[in-house]
């Protein structure tokens, strides 16, 4: 494509999901709903911080790499949150063309640190179980600091190259994009450019963090199984499993809703059927992250309860 026929955008509008005022209002008042409950049960989680300072049977990496993994939530589920809310009750949904560059940084960043740290959480419960007594010594708060470190610059990184692609694009149509958040599917719908690099980009960068990412998780649930097996109790092989359920639930959901929506070819985008998928991993998955977790999770709950009871004056 010839670049002297781009056309030097400064915004883009946001289609959203519906154009009917009544399934927006109710649409807004659901979402507000998801989004608050959201925000509370993460940052009731990220407190979790708080607590691992106040009581020491908290002092372990798994809250630590859930704190981060609160964070993430947060913070890609409100850069796109608000604006998808007040877009329900705007006229003009527009989006400068450097918020949207900025948007889908910020939600690529999180995405991709969250893909990481649900691979770093079944390292953390494979140390867990098979070496309990050890635990601490392996997993120390050394290396749980570099492991996150590592997560957050793989994210920006992988963040910073799918932006940098998509937004040197030319877009010499329409800049009405059919979605409620910048997103990569339908900006390469509306761009005029071979956009094969791109594509090339996501399945190459993307994927390999999405592969490197599930066969971590399998391969350390396979030494887990091997080291549960060797158990000789029920009740402990039991126990065994049940800190690991909770992970297993969050990994299956969020990734298998990412390869979903970005390991296909551009033919093959559906914008009214991605718009549900993209709903449920932006607002719905970070809404349901805390409840697997933390707030269903017993020392937590007693660790709530010790600090209420403290007598601050």
């Amino acid at each position: 494509m010839d670049k002297d026929n781009c056309t030097s955008l400064t915004e883009f509008f946001l289609l959203g999901i519906t154009n009917s005022p009544e399934m927006k209002t109710l649409l807004f008042v659901t979402f507000l709903i998801v989004y608050l409950i959201n925000v509370l049960a993460n940052l009731a989680n990220i407190g979790m911080i708080i607590l691992i300072k106040v009581d020491s049977h908290l002092h372990t990496p798994m809250y630590f790499f859930l704190s981060h993994l609160s964070f993430c939530d947060l913070c890609y589920s409100t850069a796109i949150g608000p604006k998808m809310l007040a877009d329900f009750m705007a006229e003009n949904n527009s989006i400068p063309f450097l918020g949207c560059a900025l948007q889908f940084l910020t939600f690529c960043v999180f995405a991709d640190a969250e893909c990481l740290l649900l691979t770093v959480m079944a390292f953390d419960r494979y140390q867990a179980v098979s070496n309990p007594l050890l635990y601490t010594a392996h997993v120390s708060g050394g290396l749980c600091s570099l492991l996150v470190a590592g997560v957050y610059l793989v994210g920006l990184t992988d963040a910073l190259t799918h932006t940098s692609l998509a937004f040197r694009l030319c877009f010499c149509g329409s800049n009405e994009i059919n979605h409620f958040f910048c997103d990569l599917p339908p900006l390469f719908l509306l761009s005029c450019s071979d956009i094969q690099v791109n594509e090339l980009a996501l399945f190459t960068v993307f994927g390999f963090i999405e592969l490197s990412t599930i066969s971590g998780v399998l391969i350390s649930y396979c030494y887990i199984i091997l080291s549960v097996m060797k158990i000789r109790s029920a009740e402990g092989r039991f126990k065994a499993f049940s800190t690991c359920t909770s992970h297993l639930t969050v990994v299956a959901v969020f990734q298998g809703t990412m390869l979903f929506m970005y390991f296909r070819p551009s033919s093959s985008y559906s914008l009214d059927q991605d718009k549900m998928t993209s709903l449920f991993y932006t607002l719905v998955i970070p809404m349901l992250n805390p409840l697997i977790y933390s707030l269903r999770n017993k020392d937590v709950k007693e660790a709530v309860q010790k600090l209420r009871n403290i007598k601050w004056f």
